[in-house]
């Protein structure tokens, strides 16, 4: 059965491009194209899609604007087509934040040597989209967990030296809000990687660093990670962490993709293993393929404890399925229960060590 795929986008030239890279698929179909929000909605009662792509900026509605009452009315897997501008690239977040599964950017017609890369990337998007688990969206939280406000670590010191590392894919850029909104000032330091190109890990920074106790930003490398700072990998760069003397220090590496991806987890996952150790808590959050579980698992053998999303709570239940498999994780956890189960984890950690 194929997945059957409604375009909706405001140029007749790219609508063309998308039809012709669907249907050039075997496991897909266009069933419609709309150059407009209106237009769409009277296609999707008529065809019935599994998938719809959507353009961010579009005319007669705003693209958010039908992305909130579609996810309200109708929900069903949207893949945002976004163009690669500042503005493109707040309105896509916002476009995640309200349930889109993920994002690609606009193909750029006139290179021609790169359109056999961009069909694999949509067609491989609107696979996994097509699978996701599409949940309606719940009011944002703002720094309170389901069970109330999270209690700040009770030895501070062991802050400095402890470390968080997460990686995530599709549907991560929601599940790192709903983690990182949790977690008290004083928190070990973070250091992230979510798939997502270039031109976008600012915008998504950015937006964290406005919801989050903890400050929050696009790594430049060579920084120091402090306590109550978590660094994002940039969409060009693989993200490290490194150590100069006594302290954690980030470092970027423009190496090629690893499990297809740069910035790759399994990257990051493996230089926390060589230069965290025991010190370090992994999180492998929702995303499709097996990036990270090797990485996740090289870090359990060097002493750190893992925690992986559950499939319940997961857009796609891949990245910590493959971690899970591979015996990884320490414990697999809803989303909403992981930032308290790592801060309690912590927090024995440093119960420990004052009666030592």
């Amino acid at each position: 059965m194929k997945t059957r795929v409604l375009i909706v986008d405001d140029s007749a030239l790219i609508r063309g491009v998308m039809r012709e890279i669907i249907n050039s698929q075997p496991d897909m179909e266009v069933v419609g194209v709309a150059p407009d929000p209106l237009a769409a909605r009277d296609l999707i009662k008529q065809t019935d899609p599994d998938v719809l792509t959507l353009d961010v900026e579009m005319p007669k509605m705003d693209g958010l604007e039908f992305l909130e009452k579609l996810m309200r009315l109708r929900p069903m897997p949207v893949l945002m087509v976004s163009s690669l501008t500042e503005r493109g690239s707040e309105i896509t977040m916002r476009a995640l934040e309200l349930g889109a599964v993920d994002f690609v950017t606009k193909p750029k017609i006139s290179i021609q040597s790169g359109m056999l890369e961009y069909t694999d990337l949509i067609a491989d998007k609107i696979r996994i989209a097509s699978r996701a688990r599409i949940k309606p969206r719940t009011a944002p939280m703002h720094g309170h967990a389901a069970g109330g406000e999270l209690a700040p670590l009770r030895n501070p010191l062991a802050s400095s030296e402890k470390l968080i590392i997460i990686g995530a894919s599709t549907g991560g850029t929601e599940a790192i809000k709903d983690f990182l909104i949790q977690l008290p000032s004083d928190c070990p330091g973070i250091l992230i990687t979510q798939h997502m190109p270039e031109g976008f890990t600012r915008s998504f920074a950015n937006r964290l660093d406005k919801l989050c106790r903890i400050s929050v930003k696009e790594a430049e490398g060579g920084e120091r990670v402090l306590p109550g700072h978590a660094y994002l990998a940039p969409g060009h760069s693989h993200l490290l962490l490194t150590r100069s003397g006594a302290n954690y220090v980030t470092r970027l590496d423009q190496g090629p993709p690893v499990n297809r991806h740069r910035p790759s987890v399994d990257v990051l996952f493996h230089s926390a293993a060589v230069s965290a150790g025991k010190n370090a808590v992994g999180v492998i959050l929702t995303g499709m393929g097996k990036d990270g579980a090797a990485g996740m698992l090289e870090m359990r053998r060097a002493g750190a404890y893992n925690l992986a999303q559950d499939e319940a709570s997961c857009v796609v239940f891949g990245m910590p399925k493959e971690a899970i498999a591979l015996g990884a994780a320490h414990e697999v956890a809803p989303l909403l229960d992981l930032p308290r189960r790592v801060m309690a984890f912590f927090a024995a950690q440093g119960s420990r060590a004052m009666r030592v």
